[in-house]
C-alpha cells in the first residue's frame, strides 16, 4: 500500500508547530510578568507622590495657621514664609496617604525647611509569574514635595504706627488685611503652593 504523498512532511511539522506555540505562550506570559512589575512600580510611585504631597500640605497648613496667629505682628511673617518656625512632624499624614495607596511608609524626612522626601514600599508583591521569585518582589519608590511661599510684603515705616498692617501680595493678588474679617483673609493655598519637586 502506498503512503499518501505529503503525509511524512505533515507528521514532521506538527512537533515544530507545538514548539513554536509553546514558545509564543511563554513569551506572552513573560510579557505579562513585565506588565505586572510595571503596574506594581507605578502604584509605588503614586503612593510616594501622594505621601510626599501630604507631608508638605500638612506643613503648609501649619505655617498658614501660625501666620494667622501672628497676623498682628508682621515682623514674624518672613520667618513663617521661609519655614523657619517650629511645626509638628507632618510625617504621620504621609503615612496615612501611603496606606491609602496600599503601601508602607519607609522614610519621611525634611530636606530643607520647605521640602520633604519620602520612600514607600508596596504592600503587594509583583505576584506569581513564569519568572521565578517575583512572588516576593515588592516595589519601592521615593518622591519629594516642596512648599513654595507665594507672598511678598513690605513692613510699614515706624511713622505708620504699630497697628498698621502691610499689604500682602500673593501670586499677583493684593490683599488688604482685616483682622476682624477672618473669612476674607488668605487661605493656606493662597499663601503657599505645594508641588512635587522636579
Amino acid at each position: 500500500m502506498t503512503r499518501p504523498r505529503g503525509f511524512s512532511d505533515r507528521g514532521q511539522a506538527f512537533p515544530i508547530y507545538i514548539t513554536v506555540v509553546a514558545g509564543l505562550l511563554f513569551l506572552a506570559l513573560a510579557y505579562l510578568a513585565v506588565g505586572q512589575a510595571s503596574v506594581n512600580r507605578s502604584g509605588a510611585q503614586t503612593a510616594a507622590d501622594a505621601a510626599a504631597l501630604a507631608a508638605a500640605q500638612n506643613t503648609r497648613d501649619q505655617l498658614a495657621g501660625k501666620w494667622l496667629e501672628d497676623l498682628l505682628d508682621p515682623t514674624k511673617w518672613q520667618d513663617i514664609f521661609d519655614g523657619k518656625v517650629a511645626v509638628d512632624d507632618p510625617c504621620w499624614r504621609a503615612g496615612q496617604l501611603a496606606a491609602a495607596n496600599d503601601a508602607n511608609l519607609d522614610a519621611c524626612e525634611p530636606l530643607e525647611p520647605l521640602k520633604y522626601t519620602v520612600t514607600v514600599t508596596t504592600n503587594k508583591s509583583v505576584g506569581h509569574s513564569v519568572v521565578p521569585g517575583t512572588e516576593n518582589i515588592k516595589s519601592s519608590k521615593s518622591a519629594t514635595a516642596e512648599i513654595e511661599p507665594l507672598c511678598t510684603f513690605k513692613l510699614p515705616g515706624e511713622d505708620k504706627g504699630a497697628d498698621v498692617l502691610p499689604q500682602l501680595t500673593c501670586d499677583g493678588k493684593a490683599w488688604d488685611l482685616n483682622p476682624d474679617d477672618e473669612a476674607g483673609l488668605p487661605k493656606p493655598e493662597d499663601l503657599f503652593d505645594v508641588h512635587l519637586a522636579d
